[in-house]
């Protein structure tokens, strides 16, 4: 079960109060603001792992909302969805350029909103964690910028699917990814790929890696991992 906290800024009592009844049988602990100052002094105290956006807020609006939360390092990193009645093409653009991971518009199906709060918080998941352009693990070295794998010191050619899926074992070695977390990092959200897909990918990751590829170990029944050093 869940066990995010999930902060709703939205003045409507009634719909703070449907998104926390519909989130709350997700499992997830809900805290609540009527307006962007006071999630600013929420948010002071105990960041929340999601937030949820309305744009038409009293005195500070969203849009100038979610700008201060990325301008912000203590902050910049929490996940945006904005979840409002404008659902013009030019607020939609403007909501994802300043910053919102997502964008739904009023009226929302109760199960979509769900599925999209799920997809955001396990992309995040699966973020990198460090700036770092070349990661080493033992025998394997990946270069960001280059897009170029080696093993042992020998280059290694693999697809760019390929790559982000090691880039995503390297980043967090020792860490089990589901199927979908490890589908969601190479494809991007809703990606139509079936777990046999996932496997096959796999397959031919470590065959690429030759002996090396024992290091991307099976965890049964859960996912795959980079054996961790």
């Amino acid at each position: 079960m869940a066990n995010e906290t999930l902060l709703i800024v939205e003045d409507d009592a009634d719909i703070r109060e449907l998104l926390r009844f519909n989130l709350e049988r997700e499992g997830y602990r809900i805290a609540e603001s009527a307006s962007a100052e006071e999630a600013h002094r929420q948010m002071a105290k105990a960041a929340p792992d999601l937030i949820l956006l309305d744009l038409m807020l009293p005195g500070t609006d969203g849009f100038a909302f979610c700008r201060a939360v990325r301008a912000d390092e203590r902050t910049a990193k929490i996940p945006v969805i904005m979840v409002t009645a404008r659902d013009e093409d030019a607020d939609i653009v403007a909501g994802l350029e300043v910053g919102a991971d997502d964008y739904m518009t009023k009226p929302f199906s109760a199960r979509i909103l769900s599925a999209r709060v799920r997809a955001v918080l396990r992309r995040r998941a699966v973020e990198p964690e460090d700036d770092f352009n070349v990661l080493v693990r033992g025998p394997l070295e990946i270069d960001r910028t280059r897009y170029a794998v080696k093993t042992a010191g020998k280059p290694v050619t693999l697809t760019l699917g390929e790559f982000k899926m090691l880039d995503l074992f390297m980043k967090r070695p020792g860490v089990v990814f589901s199927r979908y977390q490890v589908v969601d990092a190479v494809h991007g959200e809703a990606y139509p790929v079936t777990d046999r897909s996932v496997d096959v990918q796999i397959l031919g990751l470590r065959r690429k890696l030759g002996k090396h590829g024992a290091l991307i170990e099976t965890v049964r029944g859960v996912g795959y991992r980079l054996k961790a050093e």
